[in-house]
C-alpha cells in the first residue's frame, strides 16, 4: 500500500513532463515509492536518449518490479536498438522471476532471437520452476541457437534436477554439444560425471575433448580409473587433455601414491604432453611431473624452460622452474652450471635458489668469476643464503674484488648470518664505510643482526666521528642493540650538532615502546628542537608511548609553529582517544590550515564523543563542501563505533 504522503499525482505529471529534470525526479520518485502506475510511463523512458532519464527510469523498474513491470519490459526484446534491448535483459534478468508464467508463454514466440533471450532470463531466476521450461526448450526448439543458450542457462541455474535433459541433448548437433558438456561442468552433483562419462564413446573427438576437460573442473576422483583406461588408443591430443584431468583431480601429492605401475605409465605420458603447445596442458604435465620425476624428466623441464619466453609466458616459466627445483638436484642441474650457457645458468641458478640443497655450491663458486655480471648476481644471491661458515674465504674474496652493489650486498647478507664470527664482524663493519649508500645501509643491517658485544663498542667508539652519516649510523645501531645498554652515548645524540643524528637518537627510544616514558626527562627538551623533524619524530615517540603523563606534553605540540608537528601531535590524540583534548581541537578548527583542518575533523570521528559529535554536526553546513564531506564521514565513524 502507498504511503498516503506519496503525491501519487505529481509523480505522474512530472513523468509526462518535457523537462528532464522533473522525469528524472519523477522516475526516482516513483521507484522508491513502489508505485505500479508510473510502469507504463517509465518503460517509454527506457528508450530515452537522455542517459539520465534511462538510467533513472531502468532504477525505477528494477525497484518496482512485479508482475505488471515484467509484462511492460519484455516487449522491448523485440527491438531493434541493441542497447535498449541490452538494458531490458539486464532488468529481465533480475526481476523476471516475478512472472514466472508470462517467460513460459514468451517461449513460444515465433521469433527465435527472442525465444534466446528469454532463455538467457530464465537463467538468472534461481527458480527450480525454470529448469522444466529450459528443458523443454533443450530437447524441442526448432532453432539450433535456442538450444544452445537453454543448455547454457540450465548450467547457469546448477541445480540436478537438470541433468537428465541435459544427457538427451547429447544426442543433438555438436553445437549444442558444447554448451551441455559446459553446463554438465557446472552442475555439482554425482549425476553429471555418470552423464559425462556415458556419452564419451558416442561423441566426436572435439567434444571428447571439452568432457574430458569437465570431469578434470569438476573433480570427481572416482572417474580416475576411467581416465587411465581411455589413455590407450586416443590421439596425441586427447591424451594430453587426459593427462591434465588426472593431474587436475589427484593433485600433485596423491601422484606419489599410486601403484609403481600406473605411476610409471603416467610419467611417460606427462612427458609426452610436455611436447603440446597448451600452456594448462604444459603446467599440469609440470606439476605432475614436480611429484614424481627423474632425471629424463629433469631433463626435458629443463628444455622445456629453455624454450619458455619469461616475459611472454612467466607462470609457465614459474611452472618450469619450480618443477625442475621439485625433482631435485642432479647431473642436468650440474651440468646446466658448468655448460657456459648463460641461459641454462641462469635456470638452474634460479631452479638451485628453490631447492635450498648445499650440494650446488661449491660448483656455483668455481664458476663465480667466469659468469656475467648479471650472472654473477644471481649465483651471490644464492650463495648468500646457502654458504657455510666453511666457505667465508670465497665471501672475503668476492667482497674485496667486487664493486657491484648488489653482490656486495649479497655477500654482506651471508656475513650478516654468521653469528659469532669475528671474521664476519670485521668484513661487515668494514663495509659501513662503502662509497654507496644501499651497500652502508646493508652492513649496517649486518652488523646488528651479528649481535656482537665488541660490534656494540666500535659503534660507541663512531659517535666521536666528524662524519654525520656514521654517527647517525652508530645511533641507529645502538638503539637495536639496547638503548638502555647504550642510554649515555644515545642520550648525548639527542644533544648532537646534526639534526639527523638527535631525530635518530628520539626513535631509538622507539624500541623500549612504553618503557621509554621513564626517559622523559631526556627526550622532552627536543619537543623545543630547531629541527621540525627532531619535534615531530618526539610526537611520534608520545604517541607511541601513550600514556597519561605524555598527553600533557602532546597537548603541547600542538601550539608548534609547523604544521606537520602538529598534524602529527593531533594524530597522536587520536591515536590514544585523548577525550580532554577535544574542545582545544575544535578550537583550532577556526584558524588552522585546509590540511590540518581535515585531520582535526577526521581525529574528532575517531576520538567520539559528545563534545566532538555537536563539532563535527556543526561543521557539516561549511562552506566548502570538501569539509562537509569529511565532518560527514567523521559523524559516520562515530554513529558506527557506537552500534
Amino acid at each position: 500500500m502507498l504511503d498516503s504522503s506519496i503525491n501519487v499525482h505529481q509523480i505522474l505529471e512530472n513523468l509526462q513532463s518535457e523537462d528532464s529534470d522533473a522525469i528524472r525526479s519523477g522516475a526516482f520518485a516513483a521507484g522508491d515509492a513502489g508505485l505500479e502506475e508510473a510502469i507504463p510511463f517509465l518503460c517509454k523512458h527506457l528508450t530515452s536518449e537522455n542517459l539520465g532519464i534511462q538510467e533513472a527510469a531502468e532504477y525505477a523498474l528494477r525497484k518496482i518490479r512485479g508482475p505488471r513491470t515484467v509484462d511492460a519490459v519484455l516487449p522491448l526484446l523485440c527491438t531493434d536498438d541493441a542497447p535498449i534491448r541490452n538494458v531490458a535483459m539486464d532488468i529481465l534478468r533480475e526481476i523476471g522471476v516475478d512472472n514466472m508464467r508470462t517467460l513460459r508463454d514468451w517461449l513460444h514466440n515465433e521469433d527465435p532471437d527472442v525465444r534466446i533471450f528469454v532463455s538467457d532470463i530464465l537463467g538468472y531466476t534461481k527458480d527450480h520452476l525454470s529448469v522444466p521450461l529450459l528443458g523443454e526448450v533443450l530437447l524441442h526448439d526448432p532453432e539450433v541457437n535456442v538450444r544452445y543458450q537453454a543448455a547454457i542457462s540450465l548450467g547457469n541455474l546448477g541445480y540436478p534436477e537438470a541433468v537428465d535433459y541435459l544427457a538427451k541433448a547429447m544426442e543433438d548437433e555438436e553445437w549444442v554439444q558444447f554448451a551441455v558438456v559446459e553446463a554438465l561442468s557446472r552442475i555439482n552433483d554425482e549425476s553429471t560425471i555418470r552423464a559425462l562419462v556415458q556419452v564419451l564413446p558416442q561423441v566426436s573427438p572435439l567434444v571428447c575433448s571439452a568432457i574430458i576437460d569437465a570431469i578434470g573442473s569438476v573433480g570427481d576422483i572416482k572417474t580416475i580409473p576411467l581416465l587411465f583406461k581411455s589413455l590407450e588408443n586416443v590421439s596425441v591430443a586427447l591424451r594430453h587433455k587426459t593427462v591434465k584431468a588426472i593431474v587436475q583431480i589427484l593433485g600433485g601429492q596423491s601422484l606419489s601414491l599410486l601403484t609403481p605401475k600406473l605411476q610409471e605409465r603416467l610419467r611417460i605420458y606427462l612427458l609426452d604432453a610436455l611436447t603440446d603447445n597448451d600452456e594448462d596442458i604444459l603446467m599440469a604435465a609440470l606439476q605432475g611431473l614436480s611429484f614424481m620425476g627423474d632425471v629424463e624428466a629433469s631433463r626435458a623441464v629443463f628444455d622445456l624452460a629453455c624454450r619458455i619466453d619469461p616475459d611472454q609466458s612467466p607462470e609457465l616459466y614459474e611452472y618450469a622452474i619450480r618443477a625442475i627445483a621439485s625433482i631435485g638436484y642432479n647431473d642436468v642441474i650440474r651440468d646446466a652450471l658448468t655448460s657456459g650457457d648463460d641461459l641454462q645458468i641462469m635456470i638452474a641458478m634460479e631452479a638451485c635458489q628453490i631447492m635450498g640443497d648445499h650440494r650446488p655450491v661449491e660448483v656455483i663458486k668455481s664458476i663465480f668469476w667466469s659468469l656475467s655480471s648479471e650472472l654473477q648476481r644471481a649465483g651471490m644471491a644464492e650463495l648468500s643464503q646457502l654458504g657455510t661458515p666453511e666457505d667465508i674465504p670465497f665471501f672475503k674474496e668476492v667482497i674485496s674484488r667486487c664493486s657491484d652493489a648488489e653482490i656486495l650486498k649479497s655477500a654482506l647478507i651471508f656475513f650478516g648470518n654468521q653469528h659469532g664470527c669475528e671474521d664476519a664482524c670485521t668484513v661487515a663493519f668494514s663495509q659501513l664505510d662503502h662509497r654507496y649508500v644501499d651497500v652502508k645501509e646493508m652492513a649496517l643491517e649486518a652488523c646488528i643482526n651479528l649481535h656482537s658485544p665488541i660490534l656494540n663498542q666500535r659503534f660507541r667508539e663512531r659517535m666521536g666521528s666528524d662524519d654525520d652519516m656514521q654517527r647517525l649510523m652508530a645511533v641507529y645501531a645502538m638503539g637495536r642493540y639496547g638503548v638502555t645498554e647504550n642510554l649515555s652515548e644515545i642520550s648525548d645524540a639527542l644533544e648532537d650538532q646534526s639534526p639527523r643524528v638527535r631525530q635518530m637518537a628520539v626513535e631509538a627510544f622507539l624500541n623500549l615502546g612504553i618503557e621509554a616514558e621513564r626517559y622523559l626527562p631526556r627526550i622532552i627538551p627536543r619537543l623545543f628542537d630547531e629541527n621540525k623533524d627532531v619535534r615531530a619524530a618526539v610526537v611520534n615517540l608520545l604517541g607511541q608511548i601513550g600514556t597519561p603523563s605524555v598527553m600533557p606534553h602532546l597537548m603541547t605540540a600542538l601550539n608548534d609553529d609547523n604544521d606537520w608537528v602538529r598534524i602529527r601531535a593531533v594524530e597522536a590524540l587520536g591515536l590514544n582517544k585523548a577525550i580532554d583534548a577535544v574542545p582545544t581541537l575544535a578550537s583550532m578548527l577556526e584558524h588552522s590550515s585546509p590540511m590540518l583542518t581535515f585531520k582535526i575533523i577526521e581525529v574528532l570521528g575517531k576520538i567520539g564523543g559528545n563534545v566532538a559529535f555537536s563539532v563535527l554536526l556543526s561543521m557539516m553546513d561549511h562552506e566548502d563542501p570538501e569539509i562537509q564531506h569529511a565532518a560527514a564521514e567523521a559523524v559516520a565513524a562515530i554513529q558506527a563505533e557506537q552500534e
